[in-house]
Order: C-alpha cells, then structure tokens, then sequence
C-alpha cells in the first residue's frame, strides 16, 4: 500500500468520543470464566537473517503468547514492563465493551506503563468469536510485541462450519536487522519514508526464500483427509499481503472474529490488522509432494515496501516406507501481481455477513450523524535550518484526515475527559466534511500543506453514524488500511473514483455487509461504514500502521455529569 510513507511525522487518527456515564457492570447470568495471564516485557535475542539482537518481548516469546477464551469469558491480563522503553498493550478487535481504559493506545485511554511498572489490563468478551491479536501501542514496538487471541464460541456452541481436525495460528509479521525504534525515529527527524523491514515472517520466522533462513521455516504438517482451521493474523506494520497455497483451495469463514458467508478461494489479501479463519481440505491421500505457503505484498503508492515474499511449507504425513521429503517436488503458488487492485477490490467484495437468526448483521438502517473524510498524504514544513527528505528537502511527510493531522497529546484523553482537565488536552471541532472541497482522484491542489492538531468529534450516546472515507490523489493515491477502536462496523459500499452522494448510497448493501473492525480505502477510490455509537469512552479511528488519526468519541448519554465510577 506504499504504507511506509504513512509512517511519517504526523499520521492519519481521528477519534469518536463516545461518552456516557461509566458504571461497574454486574456479571450476567451464565457468563463465563475469568482467565488470568501475566506478561513479562523484556529483552531477550534472537537470531533471524543470521543477524543476532535483543529484541522486546513478552514472556521471552516472539511471537507472543497465545490469549484463548471463550465468548463471554473475562480475560485480565497483568503486564509488567522490564525494559526502558515506555510499553502498552492493545487488544486490536476487542469490543471493550465499558472498558476503553482497557483498551492500550498510549495517551489516549492510558498513560503508558513505565519502566518497572505494571498494569493490569481487564475486560470481557462480548459478542465476538474467531481470531483477533494483541499488540504493543507505543511507537514501533508492535513489531516484535504481538501475538493471538484465540476465541473459542461459548461452550457446547459449534462452529458454523465443519469441526476442523486442528486449529493453527498463523501470524504474517516484519523483521528489521536494524532496531526498529531507531528506524522510526530517523523517519520522524528526517520527515521521509522508514527504511523497510529486511523480511516478511510467518510465526515470527523468514523461510527458505530468504537468505540463511532455511532452518528458519514455518512447517504445517498435515494429515490427508483432514480439515484445518488456519487463523490467519496480519501483525505486519507496512503492508497488506496476498496469500495462497500451492495446489490447494481455501475455504474463507471469519474476519475480523465475525463469521462470514463461506466461499472458496485460491488466494486471500488481508490487510495489516486484519484477521481471517480459512479452512484447509487436505488432499484425500499422500500426494508425494510438498507444497509452499506464500505472502508477498500488495503495493499501490508512491512509497517504498519491502518487495520480497515469505513463505513456510506445507507437509503431508508420510506413509510407512515413503522416500524423503527432500526428495518430494516442492509446488509453489501464484500470487496475484503486486499491484492488482482489481483482485483486492473483487475479494473485498465476496465477504458478507452471515445475516442469519443466530448471527444478525444488525447494521443500521437509520442514520444520525454523517461523515466524509479524505484520507491520505500531505506535507508539513521541514523544521529551521534543517534540510528533510519529504517530497522536497524543505517538506515532510504527513498524514492526514479531512487535512488535518492528529498530534498525539502528554495527557492521556481519556483521563483528561475523567477529571474534566480537556482544556489545553484536545479541542472538539475535527470537521465533519473537508474544509476545502476539491476533486479529490483529479489532479491535487497546488497546497499540499495540512494543519496539525489533536481533535475529536463527539456523539451523543447510540448515535448511528455513517462514515464514508474517500482516497486522494496529493502526493498519490494509495490503499489506506484503518483500523476503529471499541466498535465493529458495517462496510456497506466501496467503489473507485470520488464517492457520489446521490448515486452511490442506493447501491449501499444494507441486507448482508461485512461487519469487522478494520477496513480498507481503496486506492483511488472510497469505501462507507455504518455503526452504533453504543459504546462510551475514546474510540480512536487510525491508519495501520499506527499514526495520524484522529478521534471520534461519543459524549454522556445517560445524563449530563460525565463519567461515573460506582
């Protein structure tokens, strides 16, 4: 997606504020279990590449440890942070559900966990069960702080899909021979792009495409006959990923920790921070062959990416006597060209919601309140004295939404709404619609300069809200992954060009969208979301990977006081 130029001095956020009186919850009847885990941040090496460095972890992991629960269960989770860095965590996908304090983006529901620190991070499922991930929400930790959430449905409830023989995570990620955290800060002086990672990994490892990693393979070893679930994460910080195996078909069930109307598929795109259960059908006997699993990027800006491809293999269980894997032809896939949108758009387009009895898409028919954002590349000027590497040596880089690129405050929001200490913390007047209409896939406007700022929009408790977020063209157009906070949403259209408001929304799937937490502009093009403002508490909308959003809250709507604590 050329997303590496989104990793610029300032990024696409914008936040819902969505505020209504907090209250303790009491457990419902037949809710489930409280499960308990405990993160130990530290340093620990790790050889990749045949290049050796400490890098920050979880419980000397990497990646992380698996979160399992069931819906309905509690998960608390306490984290200690062992390392210098200031270190949060973000369960991505997560409804938190009366418990945005829970939620991990630094200064905006919390104030991050400090060196010799804890924090205890606690919520409950509700509602959702498939694959979601957890992460680090500071800076660039996020490239070697992540790993799965597993949810299992309720107890005694089935899938609706076959029962799988296995169930196996499988998290696409980035490795930089080079310390992250120092690659970003060389981006934030200079205002250009980050260099790209040295390589693409599936389950934290790089695979035999890549230099002195054929040790360093993911093997998924399969029995013939048999059906697996394969949780597919994208934790990568750059880049949307097409995916395939070699020979085999593969069947698309849940996004995002939604089930979806299954269909069958030779290759799958997902973005960064999306989730996506796929089940595989093992060939119903040894086929005397080895096959490889494949992602490489799909890639539309103007900026760098890491073009190379990962890749793990997939096994078959040998018979009695068979002659050795080394000695099996290896089938490799085709993945799409790098730049194929129109296999992007045509796969966005198969998902659809279950829409049945058990699993409603409950999106809303009525609208409230309406948004239209841009989303996309600015610049802002490069500091006295100082020559940059943005579009020019006197520019940077900047993200922005609806122009203005979101500044990341020292207080965190959500205490400063708590205590009414806002002033000087974020103001409310983000706007609605852009301030300077113009032909937003034509040819840009000569002023590419944005305005920075940290502003919210504020709803009133259960508004329904339609965003449409439109792609453009000021330095290039670009897929633009972005990711809401605290809410599910319904993609109910998507298109190419500017968004038309008169012709498009009668064209809106209102019966059977998908409904998931992360979503894709399309480059050169638009894409509309609808959703229930039901959840109170700082509800930050950004691009993936973290940066300039912006805000959208939802104000008291119960009554007038603001928040409560029983």
């Amino acid at each position: 997606m050329g997303a590496s130029l989104l990793q610029s001095t300032t990024m696409l956020r914008f936040l819902f504020l969505v505020l209504n009186s907090l209250l303790v919850v009491p457990e419902l009847a037949g809710a489930g279990i409280t499960r308990h885990y405990k993160f130990n941040i530290k340093l620990h090496k790790v050889t990749r590449l045949c290049h050796t460095k400490s890098i920050v972890s979880v419980n000397g992991q990497f990646p992380g440890p698996r979160i399992i629960a069931r819906e309905g269960d509690r998960v608390v989770v306490k984290v200690i942070n062992n390392v210098q860095n200031n270190v949060t965590i973000h369960w991505h996908g997560i409804r938190q559900l009366q418990s945005g304090w829970a939620d991990g983006p630094a200064y905006v529901t919390q104030c991050p966990i400090q060196t010799g620190q804890s924090y205890v991070y606690n919520f409950t499922i509700t509602g959702q069960r498939g694959t979601l991930f957890w992460h680090a929400h500071v800076s660039w930790l996020r490239s070697t702080l992540y790993g799965p959430i597993i949810i299992l449905p309720k107890k005694n409830v089935p899938y609706p899909f076959p029962k799988p023989h296995k169930e196996v995570p499988i998290i696409f990620g980035e490795w930089w021979n080079a310390d992250p955290e120092a690659v970003i800060k060389q981006a934030l002086q200079n205002g250009g792009g980050p260099n790209v990672s040295d390589a693409y990994t599936i389950n934290g490892l790089p695979g035999p495409l890549y230099n002195c990693s054929a040790n360093d393979t993911f093997k998924l070893k399969v029995k013939p006959g048999k059906t697996y679930l394969l949780r597919l994460i994208n934790a990568a910080l750059n880049d949307e990923l097409f995916f395939s195996i070699a020979n085999h078909t593969l069947t698309v069930v849940d996004v995002d920790a939604i089930y979806v109307k299954p269909f069958k598929t030779d290759t799958i795109l997902i973005k960064p921070g999306q989730t996506t259960n796929l089940l595989l059908k093992a060939k119903p006997h040894f086929p005397n062959a080895t096959f490889l699993m494949s992602a490489r990027p799909y890639a539309t800006g103007r900026g760098t990416f890491d073009n190379s491809t990962v890749a793990g293999i997939l096994q078959y269980e040998q018979p009695p006597k068979s002659s050795s894997f080394k000695n099996l032809p290896l089938f490799k896939p085709t993945l799409p060209p790098l730049n194929d949108t129109s296999f992007a758009a045509n796969f966005t387009r198969k998902l659809r919601s279950l829409a049945n009895s058990q699993f409603p898409a409950n999106v809303p028919k009525k609208v409230d309140k309406r948004f239209f954002f841009t989303v996309g590349l600015g610049t802002n000027p490069c500091p006295q004295n100082q020559s940059c590497q943005g579009p020019t040596n006197s520019t940077m880089f900047a993200a922005s939404v609806n122009n203005v690129s979101f500044i990341l405050p020292t207080t965190a929001i959500l205490q400063a709404h708590f205590f009414q200490q806002s002033k000087g913390v974020y103001t409310t007047d983000f706007p609605a619609t852009p301030i300077f209409p113009f032909n937003y896939t034509g040819t840009p406007p000569n002023n590419t300069m944005v305005s920075n700022g940290t502003k919210a929009v504020v709803l009133p408790f259960n508004t329904s809200v339609e965003l449409v977020l439109q792609d453009t063209s000021i330095l290039g157009i670009e897929s633009h992954p972005l990711h809401l906070h605290g809410f599910n949403f319904f993609v109910i259209g998507q298109g190419f060009g500017n968004f038309d408001s008169k012709k498009d929304p009668p064209k809106f799937n209102l019966v059977d969208p998908i409904e998931r937490n992360t979503v894709g502009v399309p480059s050169g093009g638009w894409v509309a979301i609808r959703f229930l403002a039901d959840n109170p508490g700082e509800c930050m909308v950004h691009a993936l990977p973290f940066g300039g959003s912006h805000k959208l809250g939802l104000e008291d709507g119960l009554d007038s006081n603001g928040w409560k604590t029983a």
